[in-house]
């Protein structure tokens, strides 16, 4: 563990978190890993595939480092981290369009549906 001159630790020499992936099969359509990877404390199952010019990227750009005592164990290196919205949509489970509702929408919602006012009693 390093020191610095005066005694105290180094900020690289904080616990590093370990991050790896355990390589599983081919993706179906054969261009791509299945992997299970484990970071902080949840296991995660996913596919890692090669970068394709012109291609959109889904998720995280990863470089897998395979392990020399059992290549299909690889540590793992994020090189660019997924997009916000992808990491939102991802952790809250839900599937689908994003729901968006512009003011236009609004305004010619409430004139195709107005309000009808407070509601009467009954007596």
């Amino acid at each position: 563990m390093g020191l610095k001159d005066d005694g105290s630790k180094r900020a690289d020499d904080a616990p590093k978190v370990a991050d790896v992936a355990l390589i599983h099969g081919k993706t179906a359509d054969g261009e791509g890993l299945r992997i299970i990877r484990q970071r902080e404390d949840r296991l995660e199952i996913g596919a890692v595939r090669p970068l394709k010019q012109g291609a959109p990227i889904v998720g995280e750009v990863v470089s897998l480092t395979p392990r020399p005592e059992f290549p299909l164990l690889c540590d793992v290196k994020v090189e660019l981290e997924a997009p916000a919205a992808a990491k939102d949509r991802a952790e809250s489970g839900r599937h689908g369009p994003a729901q968006v509702a512009t003011e236009a929408y609004r305004e010619n919602w409430d004139r195709i549906w107005p309000s009808k006012g407070e509601p009467e009693l009954a007596n």
